[in-house]
């Protein structure tokens, strides 16, 4: 056994190198930071797994990692697939083996529609939220469509409300992107009550040491004590709110390419979508049998 150390001290030594090495080549190319912790958590499992630095494995270890993870750890698909993205981009971009990165296989997600909050209901949250904080936080993921990493990271200085300039800035959105969007009169007035009662200095909903910002477990648990109180059904989390500011707007009638600015896509493909979740596109479309002649009795 005692022979087995240094190698092990090496092989160590090869992943904390290859750690590096995969960061800064993330950070040459713009990488977000959740990204890049996402990747490097990926690939260090994947070498706590097999007890060896990743650039020492084959292509048949790395699928067979994959149904690890899909049989005996139970990940979503959506998960699997991350490990795949992070994955290929070692293998492609950092250690230069383009063709097992190719033939590292990508998981096909089943596409469900999302849960969509009825207004009604969104209203009933809010009622619900056990606090001010609560429900500050709450309002504003909904009423500027944030991701929950966006709502999290939001700091005062964020808020832009002269009467001319209504809006909140979003620092680093995904892909690492400065967008801006909407700042209701509504959500200002709370966001004014909030700022009377707490007092928050840079980060507009900093955690209980004041040190830095809310972590989106605790913005998560928020939503599902709210949603709980306010006995809505048990589905979907905190991103339940961007989806039903899309599908409100769209049902508003405002128009993809302005939703698109707001929800921050990069393809309008993506904002598309929500036109399966809009109401007012099915309930307000006839159907082809009503432009038939009638039968005759």
């Amino acid at each position: 056994m005692a022979g087995d150390v240094p190698e092990l001290i090496k092989e160590t030594k090869m992943t904390t190198k290859l750690r590096r090495e995969m960061d800064n080549a993330m950070v040459l190319r713009g990488f977000a930071p959740r990204t890049r912790e996402a990747y490097l958590a990926c690939v260090t499992a994947l070498a706590k797994h097999y007890g060896r630095s990743p650039d020492g494995l084959d292509s048949a270890q790395i699928p067979s990692y994959l149904l690890h993870l899909i049989k005996e750890k139970k990940f979503a698909y959506a998960s699997v697939n991350q490990a795949v993205c992070s994955f290929r981009f070692l293998f492609d971009a950092v250690l230069g083996h383009k063709t097992l990165a190719l033939e590292i296989p990508m998981a096909k997600i089943p596409k469900r529609l999302p849960q969509i909050l009825s207004r009604e209901e969104v209203s009933r949250l809010f009622a619900a939220a056990a606090s001010l904080r609560a429900r500050t936080m709450l309002m504003t993921t909904y009423a500027a469509g944030l991701r929950v990493s966006e709502v999290c990271a939001l700091q005062v200085a964020d808020i832009e409300s002269a009467a001319d300039r209504m809006c909140l800035k979003v620092r680093q959105g995904k892909g690492a992107q400065d967008r801006y969007t909407l700042l209701s009169p509504r959500l200002l007035e709370t966001l004014r009550l909030y700022w009377r009662n707490r007092r928050p200095r840079t980060w507009l909903f900093p955690n209980r040491a004041d040190t830095a910002s809310i972590d989106s477990t605790t913005a998560q648990r928020m939503y599902y004590a709210a949603r709980d109180a306010a006995g809505i059904p048990r589905e979907g989390g905190i991103h339940c709110l961007r989806h039903a500011f899309a599908t409100h707007l769209l049902e508003a009638g405002v128009d993809l390419p302005t939703l698109q600015l707001l929800l921050g896509h990069g393809h309008i493909s993506t904002t598309m979508r929500y036109l399966h979740l809009a109401r007012s596109h099915i309930t307000g479309t006839t159907s082809p049998l009503e432009l038939l002649d009638p039968l005759p009795h």
